[in-house]
């Protein structure tokens, strides 16, 4: 498969039109036609269900789309890298997070190294520990910012000092609002949404106790925005970290603690023994001589 027809690829698919595609990429329909129908020769799979308006793709086609997404992104960072070592200090960071308030820490070292370098940029990816952590393994991303619990074996890592509290968001009509703290057998009555990632499930399981069992979990969910609006809409609560929704006079959320206190931490972390660009390794650098300051 040549870079340049999985570029094809991905164009069709979001134009969802062979002829739209084929105006976007400047050739000819036929042309495009017969790159797609090589590329599907080559792999022996069929890539798309081709309607009269619109082409959908087939499992295959969604399986190459993520692939091809992955590969184009990580040829065009291995470009960029490449670039970057004949000029210090000019590039991109590709910097990985779940949601959590220690992107705050993160953020002033980023204010405070652009400064210096002010013509490095940043790639921010928002996601659960687990995706990010198979971005950073496949080079997508340079640096992560995890929350605990987490597998860091195959990382070099900082940890934050502050930790995180746990809790739970939910109506201010709810009779749970009027508790200032929530313990494990307050939440029986009501539909839960909790985090989807297994090692998160474990902590919490260990926090529930017996009552774990006897939850009513309603769904998971890898970030909370869309959580808090099922939350919003009484659909039951979730469980998620300190500060994370909005619960001001504006909201119909609020936020109450858990009891007895569920703290995690966060870390910092980028792969071991890896060469990085010039940029990279020196806001790696910063980074570990502010925190041992």
């Amino acid at each position: 498969m040549e870079l340049r027809v999985l570029n094809y690829f991905l164009t069709v698919v979001y134009e969802e039109n062979i002829t739209s595609a084929a105006e976007k990429l400047h050739i000819t329909q036929p042309t495009l036609s017969r790159q797609l129908m090589q590329l599907e020769e080559e792999l022996g799979v069929s890539l798309f269900r081709r309607g009269k308006r619109k082409i959908a793709l087939t499992s295959e086609g969604l399986l190459l789309k993520r692939r091809a997404e992955e590969i184009l992104d990580l040829s065009s960072r291995t470009e960029l890298e490449l670039k970057e070592q004949k000029t210090l200090m000019n590039g991109e960071i590709a910097i990985g997070g779940g949601e959590t308030q220690s992107m705050r820490v993160l953020a002033d070292f980023i204010k405070t190294f652009s400064t210096e370098y002010p013509q490095v940029t940043y790639k921010l990816y928002s996601a659960d520990a687990d995706d990010i952590k198979d971005r950073v393994n496949k080079g997508l991303l340079d640096i992560c910012l995890l929350t605990e619990p987490v597998d860091v074996d195959k990382y070099d890592f900082i940890r934050i000092p502050q930790k995180e509290r746990w809790g739970v968001i939910m109506r201010k009509d709810s009779p749970l609002a009027q508790e200032r703290s929530v313990a494990p057998e307050d939440l029986l009555a009501y539909p839960i949404l909790i985090p989807g990632r297994a090692l998160v499930q474990n902590e919490l399981d260990n926090w529930f106790g017996d009552a774990y069992g006897a939850l009513h979990i309603i769904g998971r969910y890898n970030l909370i925005y869309n959580a808090a609006i099922l939350v919003e809409a009484g659909v039951g609560v979730a469980l998620c970290l300190e500060k994370l929704v909005p619960v001001s006079e504006e909201t119909e959320l609020c936020f109450r603690t858990l009891a007895p206190a569920l703290e995690t931490g966060v870390v910092i972390a980028w792969k071991k023994n890896q060469i990085f660009p010039p940029a990279v390794a020196k806001f790696i650098e910063l980074l570990k001589n502010a925190f041992r300051a």
